[in-house]
């Protein structure tokens, strides 16, 4: 990494309301503390105003903001392959806003940088994208922030169909299907269902609220505890 860019680095990850150590930007840009004690000092010597001392742990002044877009090869490759797999494997709404910020990113990056914008060693397929799952995926994105339940025909891994009313709580991309985590009404329960096995998705006018014990945090947790 170039001094430039692990000094840019550093005034981004001071960002943050809360004291960082030494020792943790130490880790977090793999140098040693005496490099991070060096880069401090420069950075205050050149008006960055950081606020902390060694031992303690550094923070930006309130009220400083680093330029935006301060990217690095590696972030860049990040930001472009996570796009491309938006663009790949979610639906058009998203789709059209990853291409979007896409094209912002181009505008300001500087154009040292702007060849890795084009690199296409790192490719996302979309051979297997289905248009139905795409526009269920549209529909209950805005079931789930707006909190509103929706009803369904479902059908199951063995043939079996049934009806459901549920209260869409996230949605969870498996690297080859899209699933839905809800809870159930039919069931009193969470359940999960595959976005291409949902059938007449109907937005219902009725919202729910996130209830203890039936929130997708509650949900995670469970999951989290059974895998311990």
């Amino acid at each position: 990494m170039r001094r430039a860019d692990r000094l840019f680095r550093i005034v981004g990850l001071l960002s943050h309301d809360r004291v960082t150590t030494a020792h943790d930007l130490a880790e977090e840009l793999e140098v040693s503390r005496r490099t991070i004690y060096r880069d401090i000092q420069d950075l205050s010597l050149s008006g960055v105003p950081i606020e902390g001392e060694a031992g303690v742990g550094y923070r930006l002044m309130k009220g400083f903001h680093l330029p935006p877009l301060m990217f690095d090869e590696e972030e860049l490759a990040a930001l472009m392959l996570g796009a491309r797999m938006i663009q790949a494997w979610t639906d058009i709404g998203l789709a059209r806003a990853a291409h979007q910020a896409i094209r912002k990113i181009k505008n300001v990056v500087p154009e040292r940088l702007k060849p890795e914008l084009e690199r296409q060693e790192l490719l996302v397929p979309d051979f297997n994208s289905d248009p139905i799952t795409k526009k269920h995926l549209a529909l209950l994105r805005g079931a789930v922030k707006q909190q509103h339940k929706i009803c369904c025909d479902y059908v199951r891994e063995d043939g079996q169909h049934s009806s459901r009313t549920v209260r869409p709580l996230g949605l969870f991309y498996w690297g080859r299907v899209w699933t839905l985590v809800a809870w159930c009404e039919l069931r009193d329960e969470f359940r999960h269902f595959r976005l291409d096995r949902m059938k007449n998705i109907d937005l219902l006018d009725e919202m729910f609220a996130t209830l203890p014990g039936q929130r997708l945090s509650d949900y995670l947790e469970r999951v989290r505890c059974q895998d311990k």
